[in-house]
């Protein structure tokens, strides 16, 4: 018999992610783009749902897409065509675990659990990514950091 509240489904997932195995993925790259244009693009909701895609942001826990991020602040992202329709195992918590200047890390739970950490400055952005997950981090990261460069050089129009 399953515990009240919980269908098999949920149990199956969290059979599932015991298995994933500890990764952990650190890549810089050179992008066109002024520091404070990289921080925007990281630090508010707004923009990391323009760039993000296909993953989608929802349940922000506090203020608004427009405001910037703030410590403890958090929010969910999935992969998935439509908000019904999202991957369960590709379903991540993001809190707003320290926020500077230059810098942001998130602490993750869900289909990663870990952290994401973004560096930057005028010129480049640095992303590392560690936990435990089924899903192939270091491919995910690329293609984030790729769909970043892109929405930023067409932001900039460089």
């Amino acid at each position: 018999m399953l515990p009240a509240g919980v269908g098999f489904a949920g149990i199956l997932f969290g059979v599932i992610r015991m298995f994933g195995t500890y990764q952990q993925s650190n890549i810089r790259i050179e992008i066109a783009a002024s520091a404070e244009q990289i921080a925007q693009s990281l630090t508010r909701l707004e923009n990391l749902r323009r760039w993000m895609q296909p993953q989608q942001i929802y349940g922000v826990t506090a203020g608004t897409l427009k405001a910037p991020l703030t410590v403890g602040q958090s929010f969910k992202s999935a992969v998935g065509l439509s908000a019904s329709l999202k991957l369960e195992f590709g379903r991540i918590e993001h809190q707003v675990e320290l926020l500077a200047p230059n810098g942001i890390r998130f602490l993750l739970s869900g289909g990663i659990d870990g952290f994401h950490e973004w560096q930057w400055g005028d010129g480049w952005v640095q992303s590392r990514l560690e936990g435990v997950s089924l899903l192939p981090l270091s491919l995910g990261q690329t293609l984030s950091l790729t769909r970043l460069q892109q929405y930023l050089s067409q932001s900039t129009g460089v």
